[in-house]
């Protein structure tokens, strides 16, 4: 999956199950769309579904917290792909 595969299924989910309208790449979630700890936890559950495939480690969810962009998450799936690839 590429970049932008990546970023229009994140953002489909955002707009569809999350209500944003027209979010951002670059916006601030929390700040902007009011974007919260248990929202966070089940965007997670939705990227192991829908985009990896495979669950998450207790280490990676961790690392997840730290996110606050869409371009933030993009990347974070990017780097979860290719450490699990090696």
């Amino acid at each position: 999956m590429t970049k932008v595969e990546i970023t229009e299924k994140i953002l489909t989910i955002l707009t569809e199950d999350f209500e944003f309208e027209r979010p951002g790449l670059t916006d601030n979630l929390r700040d902007v769309h009011g974007f919260d700890s248990i929202d966070a936890i089940e965007l997670l559950g939705k990227i192991e579904i829908t985009i990896l495939g495979f669950p998450l480690t207790r280490e990676e969810k961790e690392k997840a917290m730290t996110i606050r962009t869409i371009n933030d998450i993009v990347n974070y799936i990017e780097d979860i792909k290719r450490s699990r690839s090696k």
